[in-house]
């Protein structure tokens, strides 16, 4: 069992600085990517404020599948270029929506669902996967949640795939 000592109520450097390092402990050594991302996934629900979902959605063939993730059920496939989570793995750059209803082709997994965070996730400069993070609330990710989030899918995409 893990125990993390992670502040919420601190600034957002030390709270990606303590989600890495989580991230890090949880995934080391682990040889399964989806017991992997599973645990990533649950880390972030359980310390990221203001999410409806955090998870991943795995690149199989030409398409996105539904990997292991927190929050209501989702979408289980996503073609590529598709949605904020098919452009983030067709241009490999992460996709901050600060509304998804004014993203073109926006799919609506969780009509509750009002910005989105998508990360991609790379292994040998290819991307793998990506971590798509929902809010219920409008404009909720900042500058420094794209940057804690890239870093930390940075810090353990070895792990990932």
């Amino acid at each position: 069992m893990h125990d993390f000592s992670i502040s919420q109520d601190q600034s957002p450097d030390i709270l990606y600085q303590d989600l890495i390092s989580a991230a890090r402990a949880l995934t080391d050594g682990e040889p399964d990517a989806i017991a992997n991302m599973a645990n990533v996934s649950a880390l972030i629900w359980q310390y990221v404020p203001d999410l409806n979902w955090a998870g991943f959605y795995r690149l199989l063939g030409d398409e996105l599948v539904l990997g292991p993730f927190q929050g209501k059920s989702a979408c289980i496939r996503i073609a590529m270029g598709k949605g904020v989570c098919g452009a983030a793995a067709a241009t490999n750059q992460v996709q901050r929506v600060a509304d998804v209803h004014s993203f073109p082709g926006h799919i609506a997994c969780d009509a509750d669902s009002r910005s989105e965070l998508v990360v991609p996730v790379c292994k040998d400069g290819k991307v793998i996967a990506v971590l798509d993070l929902d809010s219920p609330l409008p404009d909720r990710f900042s500058v420094e949640d794209e940057t804690g989030m890239t870093n930390l899918i940075a810090a353990v995409s070895n792990n990932l795939g």
